[in-house]
């Protein structure tokens, strides 16, 4: 999968996986201490991020799409800085910076300080491959002890191509097992109030949060 996969959806406004509310496993089981900083990894323009730094959180979203991460300041009504670090165009603005950029290019002092982690739709965003390199970067890249949200999707994979892709609980185990300890908190059945997975014929589709622990 190639950013330029990314850039046509948000160009073209295709961007289902877009939530127009915070969400409401956030709010239900976030439970990090307002003094950690957070590493949000393929953000886009989630109201997650305000709500984070409503709860007193230092925000760091990693994004590939700068439509993304300009379409979130312009809809919050908030005129960034902006300055360039690395192999990433940063966007600031009090307690939320967003970087665009690869987040395979992310390294452990660009995150030296994250002592949390929320992903709601950076790893089911990613093919088989891509998630095994996904979870070895993120072992490499943040300080053992690290805590926070993992979301997921489980369904037939067979039955609908992704994004967003199966990943199930086996997987999220043998993926982040090894470098992290993983509870589930909520298990949902999300099918009837899921139109596209109906339409394509999906016959079960659950939501999975995960609290997850840095060894």
């Amino acid at each position: 999968m190639q950013p330029e996969f990314w850039y046509k959806k948000w160009d073209s406004g295709q961007i289902g996986f877009h939530l127009p509310d915070v969400n409401p496993y956030l709010q239900r089981h976030w439970a990090v201490p307002a003094t950690a900083r957070v590493l949000v990894p393929l953000c886009g323009k989630s109201l997650d991020l305000a709500w984070l730094a409503g709860r007193g959180h230092q925000v760091l979203g990693i994004e590939l799409s700068e439509k993304a991460i300009e379409d979130f300041f312009s809809e919050q009504q908030i005129q960034p800085q902006i300055s360039e670090k690395g192999a990433f165009k940063v966007y600031r603005s009090a307690a939320i910076e967003l970087w665009c950029g690869d987040f395979f290019a992310l390294t452990p002092s660009d995150v030296a300080d994250c002592a949390a982690l929320y992903d709601r739709a950076a790893l089911i965003a990613l093919p088989p491959a891509m998630r095994e390199r996904y979870a070895a970067h993120l072992q490499q890249i943040l300080a053992p002890g690290v805590q926070g949200l993992l979301i997921t999707l489980d369904y037939d994979q067979a039955q609908m191509p992704g994004p967003p892709f199966a990943v199930g609980h086996e997987e999220v185990r043998r993926l982040l097992g090894g470098a992290w300890q993983v509870q589930v908190l909520e298990e949902q059945d999300v099918l009837a109030e899921s139109g596209r997975f109906l339409q394509a014929g999906v016959t079960r589709l659950e939501e999975r949060v995960y609290r997850v622990s840095g060894r």
